[in-house]
């Protein structure tokens, strides 16, 4: 009878124990891995991670916490220049998270360029460059994780707006002080005045409908080719992948632009309008030269009745 008992003890004993230092050693390679990317974090806002890294702190549990990855090709043979320019946005993103009063070990930023983890790419079946994917805590990345880059742009308010839909840490995107905006037009300013003040004794040009009129057509052609839409969105100016090196300049989706698109809508718009002006100067050329025709033939031949602007 004691036998059993003590038996019945012995089993309780080791399965109690067991998952208490399988749990304790899960804890403590928890600890060390969020310890570690606090660490990688305080040097660099954006983690560069390679496939060792990627599978050991971003695909191997234990992990309570999210990552936002960029996957991008910012080496100059792949000649990748949306690369750039989105990795400058992710990094204003990541720094605005970093030096931010909310700042918690809760989400990371990380970035696995192509030539640093090629395997990585393969392993996630990726043939494109950039993309932004969010590793949730638990479970397998959804359809929603990967960031819409051709629908949204890659600026860094719309990919704070994306983090805050994945996690609901809202991220206040702090931009670092641009002075060339500023001084520019300060310098725009100074020779208008300038050219103003050269001329404050003939000021005509002012008054200038002509100037007025071929200002005011600039601005609406401007506007009505999307540089208001890429503005706001930010999208990329084209897009090449970095497979096949083939660059694409018109995007395949009637939801989003690139901005070579809207150059060339521009520059078809301002053809036409050189078109239409040329045409219309034709006309009103034909027809000066068909009425001055008539009142020729009403010269040679008195009588005839038909006329046109010309007596």
């Amino acid at each position: 009878m004691f036998g059993k008992l003590y038996s019945t003890l012995f089993f309780i004993l080791f399965f109690c124990h067991e998952p208490s230092d399988a749990q304790r050693k899960k804890e403590t390679l928890l600890s060390e891995k969020v310890t570690q990317m606090m660490d990688w974090t305080s040097k660099r806002s954006v983690i560069r991670m390679n496939g060792e890294k990627f599978r050991r702190f971003v695909k191997a549990p234990p992990r309570n916490y999210s990552v936002f990855i960029m996957f991008t090709a910012l080496q100059p043979q792949r000649q990748c220049g949306v690369c750039k320019q989105a990795d400058e946005e992710f990094h204003v993103l990541a720094n605005s998270w970093h030096y931010s009063s909310a700042f918690t070990n809760r989400i990371f930023f990380a970035s696995v360029d192509f030539d640093e983890g090629s395997d990585v790419f393969q392993m996630l079946n990726m043939n494109s460059a950039p993309t932004f994917l969010h590793f949730p805590p638990k479970g397998k990345p959804r359809r929603s994780d990967t960031y819409e880059l051709q629908v949204r742009g890659f600026s860094a308010d719309q990919l704070a707006r994306w983090v805050a839909d994945r996690t609901d840490v809202q991220i206040r995107v702090i931009r670092p002080p641009n002075y060339a905006g500023p001084l520019l037009l300060g310098f725009l300013l100074a020779v208008i005045g300038g050219l103003a003040y050269l001329r404050r004794n003939n000021l005509e040009f002012l008054f200038n409908k002509n100037v007025w009129a071929f200002s005011a057509l600039c601005f609406a052609l401007i506007m009505t080719s999307g540089q208001m839409w890429n503005h706001i969105r930010g999208p990329p100016y084209a897009h090449k992948n970095p497979n096949t090196g083939q660059v694409s300049y018109i995007h395949g989706s009637s939801q989003a632009q690139f901005v070579a698109e809207t150059h060339i809508v521009l520059l078809f718009k301002y053809e036409i309008m050189c078109i239409s002006v040329m045409c219309v100067a034709g006309m009103c050329l034909v027809m000066l030269c068909f009425s001055w025709l008539l009142s020729i033939f009403r010269a040679k031949y008195h009588g005839y009745p038909y006329s046109f602007l010309m007596g």
